[in-house]
């Protein structure tokens, strides 16, 4: 058992530090500025207190980055307490409402007292390459989703029949956008053009695409008040959720090549359900490490959960393994 506990409040530029002794006395408290200097000052006097520390942080990557780095170039170890387990264990002290120095306090007397909390293990350098193209990957995604129901929602309003139509998530009907936005246009150009111009820019399905718009523009023959910008608009709208497409795919043959060097590939890919963006956000998530999440027993539901769920912007918790799939979640945030 250490014979003291650090625990720290992260924050985004400032942190909080309160070390305890078995009693759960404060030894010290402190406000620290997240800079490596005022870290480094708070870690010598942290270790002048004892050498055998625990310490204990609310969040494990972003503003706790660098404190973490440092604490491992130490040798110190570093438990982890998930945002939401310190508010709810924050509730039964009594004293002071919620302050950065409470929270400390709080951090570290649950790693006094608590026997479950996993240690934190730095991860390697594959991990960490990418736990960055995953999450830009996720954010891609979700930028991907914005933009095709932004997509829509303009094209709903000059042409609610091909909105109706195209399934935006497809390839195909956002190239066709890019070309033809309005009624006249497509009865215009007709159906063979159109199948033309489609196989020239190599879109699966052309004819049947075709086929629909015209019958789509043969049902509508009112030009509604601002059609011309809203086309112009579309045609934007569209280009970008292309080039969105395509950074999602360069991110894509990233991911894969960088996977496919780490030690753990191969194991993780044998695993029921993992394919490799699966398995680099697990690799990202566990910092390349297969003890991360202990026994089996708990690897396999979080290893082959493919659960959407929005990405919560909390100040604790593992990023979600499930993120790997969330362009999947709804109507118009299906994958490229």
């Amino acid at each position: 058992m250490p014979d003291i506990w650090a625990g720290v409040d992260i924050g985004k530029t400032h942190h909080h530090a309160v070390a305890i002794n078995a009693e759960g006395k404060r030894l010290l408290s402190r406000r620290i500025r997240n800079d490596e200097t005022e870290l480094l000052t708070l870690i010598g006097d942290v270790l002048a207190i004892s050498d055998d520390v625990l310490w204990a942080v609310d969040l494990n990557h972003g503003g706790a980055a660098l404190l973490i780095g440092l604490l491992t170039a130490h040798g110190q170890s570093v438990a982890y307490l998930t945002g939401l387990a310190v508010h709810r264990a924050s509730a039964t002290y009594r004293g002071e409402g919620k302050t950065d120095a409470k929270d400390a306090f709080v951090i570290a007397d649950q790693a006094r007292i608590r026997r479950d909390l996993g240690l934190l293990r730095p991860g390697d350098e594959i991990a960490i390459d990418l736990r960055t193209l995953t999450t830009r990957r996720l954010d891609l995604v979700f930028d991907r989703t914005r933009q095709i129901n932004r997509l829509r929602a303009q094209l709903l309003e000059i042409f609610p029949g091909l909105e109706r139509e195209l399934d935006l998530t497809n390839k195909g009907p956002v190239m066709l956008l890019t070309g033809y936005q309005t009624p006249a246009a497509i009865r215009r150009a007709g159906t063979k053009r159109i199948e033309t111009w489609l196989k020239n820019r190599k879109v699966k399905g052309a004819t049947a695409l075709a086929h629909a718009v015209v019958e789509a523009a043969q049902a509508q023959h009112a030009a509604l008040p601002g059609e011309r910008l809203a086309a112009a608009m579309v045609v934007r709208l569209a280009r970008a959720v292309m080039a969105l497409d395509e950074e999602i795919a360069e991110l894509d043959a990233l991911i894969e090549a960088r996977f496919q060097e780490h030690p753990l590939a191969d194991v993780i890919r044998s695993l029921p359900g993992m394919g490799t963006r699966l398995g680099a956000e697990f690799i990202a998530a566990t910092g390349g490490d297969m003890d991360a999440f202990g026994s089996a027993d708990l690897r396999v539901p979080i290893i082959t959960s493919r659960q959407v769920r929005p990405r919560a912007r909390t100040r604790g918790g593992r990023r979600r393994v499930g993120h790997v799939d969330g362009q999947r979640g709804s109507r118009a945030g299906r994958g490229p």
